[in-house]
């Protein structure tokens, strides 16, 4: 009777384990569920309008008194009438290119001028009349905003040295120079012949023309290695001054000169030069006219929403 027993619980036993192996093999393998991560899309919204804020007022930024850019410009566009200059009151004073560039390239609602032949990317150059502000333009003469690059001198005063600097800048040779640095160049004498000067001179005068005239004496150096040039740069009138009382031997002048300095030295054009009127790279503006120039420089217009439409 136990054997009986024992043998029935033996045959439940592997039934049981029987049921539970087929159970196994037909349960399918469970897989992990698939996951999906949703990758977000990068969207770039363009800028279709400027951030200038028109309704600004203008910072007016000019050169100083004696200043030949200042000369040029204010009697070009006519700032100045009847003889008085009618530069705003307001207007910020600088007393060099660099200076002006320095302080529009700092101010977003600033505007000034310098000479075409300093202009860089630091500040944006607008057109005048709907024309661009480059030499080809004022090569041309469409370009309306324009003066002679002047040098000044006495005859007793000029030597030797000055003499034979002046057959340089002159010559094809001198006036290669002048296009190389960006300025239109003036009549073109006869080629030079070094003569194997030496000793020193000085040149002093507009800081417009004083870029050009360090790149004409070095090239004059590589001609006359002994010749020693002092460059002086202290403003056009204070050049034109130096020269009339013998403490220059050449003035420089990046304007026409005055009636007592043209009556007291002898003179030369050396360059044509633009004066490009500047803005900040971020100013949407993109020309104005002579009048709005003049109206802006006198303090008419003192805010960007009457000249940026």
């Amino acid at each position: 009777m136990n054997l009986r027993k024992i043998a029935s619980l033996l045959m439940l036993v592997v039934l049981v384990f029987g049921l539970v192996a087929c159970n196994n093999e037909q349960k399918p393998a469970e897989t992990p569920a698939e996951t999906t991560t949703e990758t977000p899309v990068e969207t770039t919204e363009e800028s279709t309008e400027s951030d200038f804020d028109t309704s600004k007022g203008i910072d007016v930024i000019s050169r100083e008194d004696g200043s030949g850019t200042r000369g040029a410009f204010v009697e070009i566009t006519g700032v100045e009438s009847d003889g008085n200059d009618n530069t705003t009151v307001g207007a910020i004073i600088q007393n060099s290119t660099n200076g002006v560039m320095t302080t529009v390239s700092g101010d977003e609602v600033g505007i000034g001028y310098i000479s075409l032949g300093s202009l860089n990317d630091t500040v944006k150059a607008i057109q005048v009349e709907g024309v661009e502000a480059t030499s080809d333009n004022v090569k041309s003469g469409s370009y309306p905003v324009a003066r002679p690059f002047n040098v000044a001198w006495k005859e007793d005063n000029i030597g030797e040295i000055g003499q034979d600097l002046m057959k340089f800048i002159l010559s094809p040779e001198g006036q290669a120079v002048v296009e190389e640095a960006g300025f239109v160049s003036a009549e073109v004498g006869e080629d030079y012949e070094a003569a194997g000067l030496s000793g020193q001179i000085t040149v002093g005068g507009s800081t417009s023309v004083t870029p050009v005239m360090e790149k004409l004496v070095e090239a004059y150096n590589v001609h006359n290695p002994n010749v020693q040039v002092d460059i002086q740069s202290t403003g056009s009138s204070a050049g034109m001054t130096a020269a009339m009382e013998g403490q220059a031997n050449i003035g420089m002048a990046s304007r026409e000169l005055k009636d007592e300095e043209a009556a007291a030295l002898e003179s030369a054009v050396i360059a044509i030069d633009g004066i490009a009127v500047i803005v900040h790279n971020d100013n949407p503006l993109e020309t104005l006219t002579m009048d709005e120039i003049q109206k802006i420089f006198v303090g008419e217009i003192t805010t960007w929403d009457a000249v940026i439409k």
